[in-house]
């Protein structure tokens, strides 16, 4: 038995109830699509320069390199009971496919069912959990990802990117690269006073053969990185 249209919509609201702190459920979402949005992503000319900026009132992420902004994009960030930390951090792990090790599917030819990692429906299921492609892991637990960028604080603290911006982002940071966040920044009426935001996040969940298939993890094609102008 695949998904219902019902179990498809609850899909999208499991993160925010399923979330522990220990096993990264809370903001595994990937859009299926993509749709138009972008955003330009410069190569650093000092990568050791390099340093990560998030507005949580703003809900943008702001990669800059000294005071040149290098990616500046929209992001989702934590609901106010599961709020994203504030503080200064340091990229610690980078996993450009991961997936989470708490919530997911199961699976049993093609009956693919949403669950968590210890409740199996039945025999002859195995588990694959919910994918985060491009996960940079700033605090135990709480890290950026792609996902569904929406406009108002929906996550369970994860930092979401667009699937067009999240292996930018990927490919700027590195293991140590600091992470500000905070309530807000002086960035926010200057560089980051109109970032337009994706209108995706609303779009149908994708088919669950696609979420537990290794499609899900493409690699996008061409340069990640320009150079920046002189």
């Amino acid at each position: 038995m695949g998904f219902s249209i019902r179990a498809m919509r609850i899909l999208r609201f499991v993160p925010l109830l399923l979330l522990g702190a220990v096993f990264l459920v809370g903001c595994a979402q990937v859009p299926g699509g993509g749709g138009s949005y972008d955003a330009t992503a410069y190569r650093p000319r000092h990568p050791d320069e390099v340093r990560v900026k998030v507005s949580l009132r703003k809900e943008v992420v702001y990669v800059m390199e000294g005071n040149r902004p290098l990616l500046v994009a929209a992001t989702t960030v934590g609901i106010p009971s599961k709020p994203t930390p504030t503080g200064r951090f340091r990229v610690f792990s980078k996993q450009p496919e991961k997936r989470s090790g708490s919530y997911g599917f199961w699976a049993s030819g093609n009956d693919v069912r949403p669950g968590t990692s210890g409740n199996p429906p039945g025999s002859g299921y195995h588990y694959i959990g919910y994918p985060m492609p491009w996960w940079v892991e700033f605090a135990p637990a709480y890290g950026f990802h792609q996902g569904y960028v929406w406009p108002v604080p929906h996550s369970h603290g994860c930092l979401r990117l667009h699937p067009r911006v999240a292996p930018k982002f990927f490919a700027l940071v590195r293991i140590g690269t600091p992470v500000e966040i905070e309530e807000s920044l002086p960035e926010d009426a200057t560089i980051g006073a109109r970032v337009p935001r994706p209108r995706d996040y609303n779009d149908p969940d994708p088919a669950p053969s696609y979420m537990i298939s290794s499609r899900v993890f493409q690699k996008p094609s061409g340069a990640l990185l320009v150079d920046q102008p002189q």
